[in-house]
């Protein structure tokens, strides 16, 4: 019995130590840069103070891959202001005129379709950063189907008095920046990722530069 139990140990030990090692820290490509500092344009409650920096989400090698790029995307809003909706997908995060989609007003989403279920370990996403401001009621939620009615998970959330109606988020609200924000899921699994905003402090439009997600199959 002492032989089996020790064989069992060890065999655990080996497995957390393999998967330890397999962990690597997730290193984003990010656009450049559009204005010096996060300067403040407006107060706004549970702000995030300036400078801060995100902490490092660690992964499973194989799932720092974005399985999100060129993935079909579908908004509350389907014909957009600006730009094509497929955009939010196509790998350009620059801040530049002709990158970014600009969505109707009050609380509007966007949805990526990954085609299927995958181990989801990271959610990083671009609102607009050629200008510092601060998007309102931001949520990521994940779903196993279109019309986010089973196995709904929210990842992300910074409305804090639940005025967008996806209930009250612990997350702080921060300044746009070139880094976006990065969301920790994980290794979560979901097929559908879903990100919703409340216009911003520089007016009532929604805005998205693009959303990658990161991960990988399950295993069989």
């Amino acid at each position: 019995m002492k032989r089996v139990a020790m064989a069992t140990a060890l065999a655990a030990g080996l497995a957390a130590g393999a998967w330890a090692e397999d962990k690597v820290e997730l290193k984003l490509e990010l656009p450049k840069p559009m204005f010096v500092g996060t300067p403040v344009p407006v107060k706004v409650p549970n702000l995030e103070p300036p400078n801060t920096k995100q902490p490092p989400v660690m992964l499973p090698k194989d799932a720092a891959v974005n399985i999100a790029k060129g993935k079909p995307v579908t908004s509350s809003d389907p014909v957009p202001v600006i730009g094509e909706l497929a955009m939010v997908t196509d790998g350009d995060k620059e801040a530049a005129d002709g990158s970014y989609v600009e969505l109707g007003p009050g609380v509007q989403w966007v949805q990526i379709d990954l085609g299927e279920v995958y181990e989801i370990y990271a959610i990083a996403f671009w609102h607009y950063h050629q200008q510092p401001r601060i998007y309102h009621d931001v949520v990521v939620q994940i779903a196993d189907d279109a019309d986010f009615l089973q196995n709904v998970r929210t990842v992300y959330n910074n409305d804090h008095d639940n005025s967008s109606g996806k209930g009250i988020g612990k997350d702080l609200a921060y300044v746009e920046v070139n880094t976006g924000r990065v969301v920790d899921v994980k290794g979560q699994k979901a097929r559908y990722v879903r990100l919703y905003s409340r216009g911003s402090t520089a007016g009532e439009m929604n805005h998205y530069i693009e959303v990658e997600v990161y991960g990988r199959k399950p295993a069989s």
